[in-house]
């Protein structure tokens, strides 16, 4: 039986193997951890689901394996087990169990994989099976292709609308014909990592290699910002009643014998439950773009960006309108720990229709955020100030008042909508107790 590199979530698309449980030859159970692997996002320990030896190793410590890679092999005896292995050799290792290798066409034979498990794959012969790749590894599907040829359109040309950038049929008709003799004009490319050394001495910077982290981050948000039309709306809100309701809060919260409090409450948990409420009143708000129409949710799943070392994730408190303050609190606080372990599960940060980003503990006065997809708003949340504001009596006096950004999704939420859910997010934090009730 083949061991997979296993798919930890729909933008991961290689892991690290940091430790091996078990020698070739050694007996497994059922599970029994296998190895462990780190991906950009998690780590974890893979356990087989099958009882056998296993008979190799193919990818050792240390070594980095796209998801769907065959990795080792468990036999159940010596000689089905070397049989399997050579069998496995022969064949191409599948990326996924919905799509083709990059190296392989759409005219190529491939290998259809029926997942038993998680882990482990079955093969049979196939055609013409699922969506072919370009060059830089965006899928198309086979009518986008066959339409595209019969058209004269250059794929390569094309910025697909489907899940993660697929090319589908629409995105060919929708292309603009090119007129008889037209050349196509050469697209912008980014510098070659020698191209932008060439521009400096040698002697005056260091090379620092990319983790997958830093990859995924750099893939994603050029995407976002490539593909996803940004507008941002900016409000300053009064935030004196909210800094007193934590302070009362966090005053009167129960403790223990040794009198630890049994919570401690921050401005940012507030200001999640008050963009989760938010989001339910307005909820045309509440939505995503996924490509050819709109998902809108009945819940409030606000992802929250936590800092890590060489890179940022955002893990999502579901339902959080349902869920009181110091509630929020308890489960942003266990996964922001479970984040900085890399130990988040993938249905910890995946999912969600808004985040939330907040500088404000660094002193950012006020920031744009980049829409982290498939999420259509994310909020920006800049640092408290004391601010003289004019009073109803032409008086002036010295508030409270911080600075939110809403970055908006424009295929998703006009300029009305985005003012209207920014306003009521203000409203909560302005009237804090009414986002207790």
């Amino acid at each position: 039986m083949n061991i997979l590199m296993p798919q930890l979530g729909e933008t991961v698309a290689e892991g690290k193997i940091t430790k091996w449980f078990k020698a070739a030859g050694d007996a497994v159970q059922p599970g029994d951890n296998l190895f462990e692997i780190e991906t950009d996002k998690v780590s974890m320990e893979v356990p087989a689901t099958e009882a056998g030896v296993l008979s190799e190793i193919r990818v050792a410590e240390g070594e980095v394996a796209p998801v769907g890679a065959v990795v080792g092999v468990i036999g159940n005896a010596a000689g089905s087990a070397g049989a399997q292995a050579r069998s496995a050799r022969a064949q191409p290792a599948a990326s996924s169990a919905a799509s083709v290798p990059a190296s392989i066409s759409a005219d190529s034979p491939v290998s259809f994989v029926t997942k038993l498990d998680p882990f482990f794959e079955v093969r049979t012969p196939a055609r013409n099976f699922g969506p072919a790749r370009l060059s830089g590894g965006v899928t198309i599907t086979p009518l986008a292709r066959r339409l595209a040829s019969e058209r004269g359109i250059d794929l390569s040309r094309l910025r697909g609308s489907g899940p993660r950038g697929r090319i589908t049929a629409r995105d060919v008709e929708n292309a603009p014909r090119m007129a008889p003799g037209e050349r196509l004009a050469p697209m912008a490319q980014e510098p070659t990592a020698d191209q932008v050394k060439s521009l400096y001495d040698p002697s005056s910077y260091e090379e620092v290699p990319l983790d997958g982290m830093r990859r995924t981050i750099a893939t994603r948000l050029a995407q976002a910002q490539r593909t996803i039309p940004h507008f941002h709306l900016s409000t300053d809100i009064a935030i004196d009643r909210l800094k007193q309701l934590r302070e009362d809060a966090n005053a009167g919260a129960p403790r223990d014998r040794d009198s630890n409090p049994a919570f401690k409450l921050s401005l940012n948990d507030f200001i999640i439950r008050a963009f989760a409420l938010a989001l339910q009143r307005v909820p045309a708000a509440n939505a995503v773009w996924a490509g050819d129409r709109i998902l809108r949710f009945r819940r409030s799943d606000i992802g929250v960006a936590v800092a890590l070392d060489g890179g940022l994730i955002t893990p999502v408190i579901r339902s959080a309108e349902t869920k009181s303050v110091s509630l929020i609190s308890m489960e942003m606080k266990q996964l922001a720990a479970r984040a900085r372990d890399k130990k988040l599960k993938p249905e910890e940060y995946q999912g969600g229709a808004a985040a939330i980003s907040n500088l404000g503990m660094h002193g950012v006065r006020e920031f744009a955020a980049i829409i982290n997809p498939p999420h259509a708003t994310i909020l920006a949340i800049g640092a408290a100030r004391r601010q003289a504001v004019e009073k109803e009596d032409g008086g002036v006096a010295f508030t409270s008042m911080l600075t939110a950004t809403l970055s908006c999704d424009h295929r998703v939420i006009d300029g009305a909508l985005g003012a209207e859910l920014l306003a009521a997010f203000r409203d909560y934090v302005e009237n804090p107790v009414s986002a207790l009730v």
